[in-house]
Order: C-alpha cells, then sequence, then structure tokens
C-alpha cells in the first residue's frame, strides 16, 4: 500500500500542523495554489515522493517546476490531478476532454476551497476536492486528505481537520 497526503490551496500558508499530519506518507500530492515557492520546499522535504500541479494564484516560481495536470498510475490506479477541473456534474471545460483521454480511476482538484468525495459513475472514477489547508478564502476550517492506494482501489481515507481558516 502506498500511503498518500493530499493537500491544495495553501496561499503560501504552511503549519505545522500540516507537517505532522502528512509525516508519514509515502507521497505527497498539492492540487495547485500554493502560493509560494517556500510551501513546495517545505513538502518536497516531508515525503519520498512529491506531486503537484500550479494553480491560478501562483507565479512563475511555482510554475517553473509544477505542471498544469498530474497523470500517473500509482499501484494500479491511474490518477489526473489538475487545479480546476470541477467536480462530477460539474466539470469544468478545459477538464472534460482531459478526462476522456486519461480516463482515470481517480480525480484530483482543487480551488473550490470545498472538501469534496464524490464517485462518478458515469465515468467509473473517484472525485476528490482536499478543500483548502491555507487560510486564504471563504473556507472555515483548513482541511487536507489522507489515505492509502492498494490493488488499484483507494483504501482508509480520511478527512483532517487542521482548525479555523484564522487560527
Amino acid at each position: 500500500m502506498t500511503r498518500i497526503g493530499l493537500l491544495s490551496d495553501t496561499h503560501g500558508y504552511f503549519d505545522e500542523r500540516i507537517a505532522h499530519h502528512l509525516r508519514d506518507c509515502d507521497e505527497i500530492w498539492h492540487a495547485g495554489d500554493f502560493g509560494d515557492a517556500h510551501v513546495l520546499d517545505e513538502l518536497r522535504a516531508l515525503a519520498p515522493c512529491f506531486r503537484g500541479v500550479y494553480g491560478n494564484i501562483d507565479g512563475t516560481d511555482v510554475r517553473r517546476t509544477e505542471p498544469l495536470t498530474q497523470d500517473f498510475v500509482v499501484e494500479g490506479l491511474r490518477v489526473l490531478i489538475t487545479h480546476i477541473g470541477g467536480y462530477p456534474g460539474h466539470y469544468a471545460p478545459a477538464a472534460r476532454p482531459l478526462l476522456d483521454a486519461a480516463r482515470p480511476g481517480l480525480f484530483v482538484t482543487g480551488h473550490s476551497h470545498i472538501l469534496r468525495v464524490m464517485p462518478d459513475k458515469a465515468r467509473g472514477l473517484l472525485h476528490l476536492n482536499p478543500g483548502a489547508a491555507g487560510r486564504h478564502g471563504f473556507h472555515q476550517v483548513r482541511t487536507l486528505l489522507r489515505f492509502g492506494i492498494e490493488a488499484g482501489k483507494v483504501v482508509d481515507l480520511q478527512v483532517v481537520e487542521l482548525g479555523k481558516r484564522a487560527s
């Protein structure tokens, strides 16, 4: 099993609670809007493997190293990550051709600051949006997700609440 820590929308904010909850992960994924390259450095130091995509607020310091999308396989599960992707029944127009081409079993997005775990039966995938781990935005509670991937399936999914946005 590969243990994954997933977060998004840090907007330049990184605290010890994030590090505490991601410390035992094999891989850390960030679904965009890092806000600052120092967040990348902090996350890369926590796990053997890091994967991220840039978001709409990210500048050249992040876009130099992080792509718009990630398409890869972990433990037999095809994963597609992009920042602005929408969710089942409401996919962003740019996400639809990506989903058609990749046909992932797991589709990860950020951007909305809304935590979502939703199956898409029509496409045969699971959609994850970890909410927002940063302080900027309208969300009230900062969140991230932890889960495992084993034999092509997401297992042991946990929502982690990091505290109130203003804390």
